[in-house]
């Protein structure tokens, strides 16, 4: 099957979009399709590494930095999307969060006959609340006409696909995230991690994503307080300033990945998020891979992954004292801890990419099919 991925954002990039893009490029590689990846340019000679080590050819598009948001570049118009479709004789168009470059590589594909599977990854609408204030429902309109113009929307989880069919988005279907279940797992635990985390021995709370003020990761505040508690924040964003000034007791790594993100993953004895938007929430997957339990906002992804009383603890979302509360309690139960980090990991080892990866070419023949039956 040849497959061109269009994609909002691509590897050295380091966000959902960029890594679920780069892991659905893979699969399709590993199973003998034939991929092609359409991405923005990152900054000048940011790509080079990340594109020679990529499972298939990427084409940069050129791109401009978002005003007051650096880390995220935006498509410019350019003719090699089209081009690239058609020199590709693609069978099939992959939107990974069409928003800008996606809704030109939609329109291409509609030109040239070719069927499209857009993939929901972004709340608009909660960006629109958290940016400006206001603006949800003109998100909202824009996600529509998007995502109405492709045969199939996949949304990553139940409350996003809920949301999705309130909004009057048709065709949609669940497809979820995979998680690297060697990469993320609790072997990694590192007792040199912890002791340069924590040197005095305190539990050790996490929290790993973007620096941004949709992530509220000031909401931590209260449970950096906690005696006998060291919160590390780990990564990067626009944020970074504000997040220090609210979280002063808190160890800030700045952005890692790969071994190095495993092991402070493993090496943690609970892992927080706090953002209220995620239609996923992969952080939260790896954490339950690395057999971490798992405080998170009780909306959007988290509630198809975190069990009450079994795996972590689901709670308010935007409710600091709430997040402080169930750190106390998990802090003064490690038997509780060791339990819901075990029931974690179990409950996400077949979550696998591969298994994931077996689900999106089931989507993509589906589609095929419904075209071939359309057009008889």
């Amino acid at each position: 099957m040849r497959v061109v991925i269009v994609t909002e954002s691509f590897p050295p990039d380091v966000n959902g979009v960029a890594h679920c893009a780069l892991q659905t490029a893979r699969q399709l590689a590993a199973r003998g399709h034939d991929p092609l990846v359409i991405a923005p340019a990152p900054a000048v000679g940011a790509a080079a590494a990340a594109d020679a080590s990529a499972p298939c050819p990427v084409i940069r598009v050129p791109s401009l930095p978002l005003p007051g948001y650096p880390q995220v570049r935006v498509a410019l118009p350019s003719r090699r999307l089209s081009a690239a479709l058609s020199a590709h004789r693609a069978e099939i168009v992959h939107l990974a969060s069409p928003f800008v470059l996606g809704v030109r590589g939609m329109a291409a594909a509609a030109r040239l006959g070719i069927p499209a599977v857009a993939v929901y990854q972004t709340d608009l609408g909660g960006y629109a609340r958290t940016y400006v204030g206001r603006g949800e429902s003109t998100a909202w309109r824009r996600i529509r006409a998007v995502h109405a113009a492709a045969d199939r929307t996949l949304a990553p989880s139940t409350a996003a696909l809920r949301d999705l069919v309130t909004h009057g988005v048709p065709r949609v279907r669940l497809w979820p995230r995979g998680v690297d279940t060697a990469r993320f797992g609790p072997a990694h635990r590192d007792e040199a991690v912890r002791r340069e985390l924590a040197p005095n021995g305190e539990l050790i709370v996490g929290y790993v994503g973007r620096l941004a003020p949709e992530k509220r990761v000031e909401l931590l505040a209260r449970a950096d307080r906690l005696e006998g508690v060291r919160l590390v924040v780990v990564g990067d964003g626009p944020s970074e300033a504000s997040v220090r000034a609210a979280l002063p007791g808190a160890v800030m790594p700045g952005r890692r990945t790969g071994a190095e993100l495993a092991r402070i993953f493993a090496s943690l004895d609970l892992f927080v998020h706090t953002g209220p938007y995620e239609t996923f929430c992969q952080t939260v997957q790896e954490a339950m891979a690395s057999g971490v339990p798992v405080i998170a906002p009780a909306v959007g992804g988290p509630l198809d992954l975190v069990v009450p009383g079994r795996t972590g603890v689901l709670v308010p979302p935007q409710d600091a004292l709430a997040v402080r509360d169930a750190v106390w309690a998990l802090a003064a139960d490690p038997g509780l801890r060791a339990a819901y980090g075990r029931a974690g990991r179990a409950a996400v080892e077949g979550r696998t990419w591969g298994a994931v990866g077996e689900q999106l070419v089931d989507h993509y023949a589906e589609v095929l099919a419904a075209r071939t039956a359309v057009a008889a």
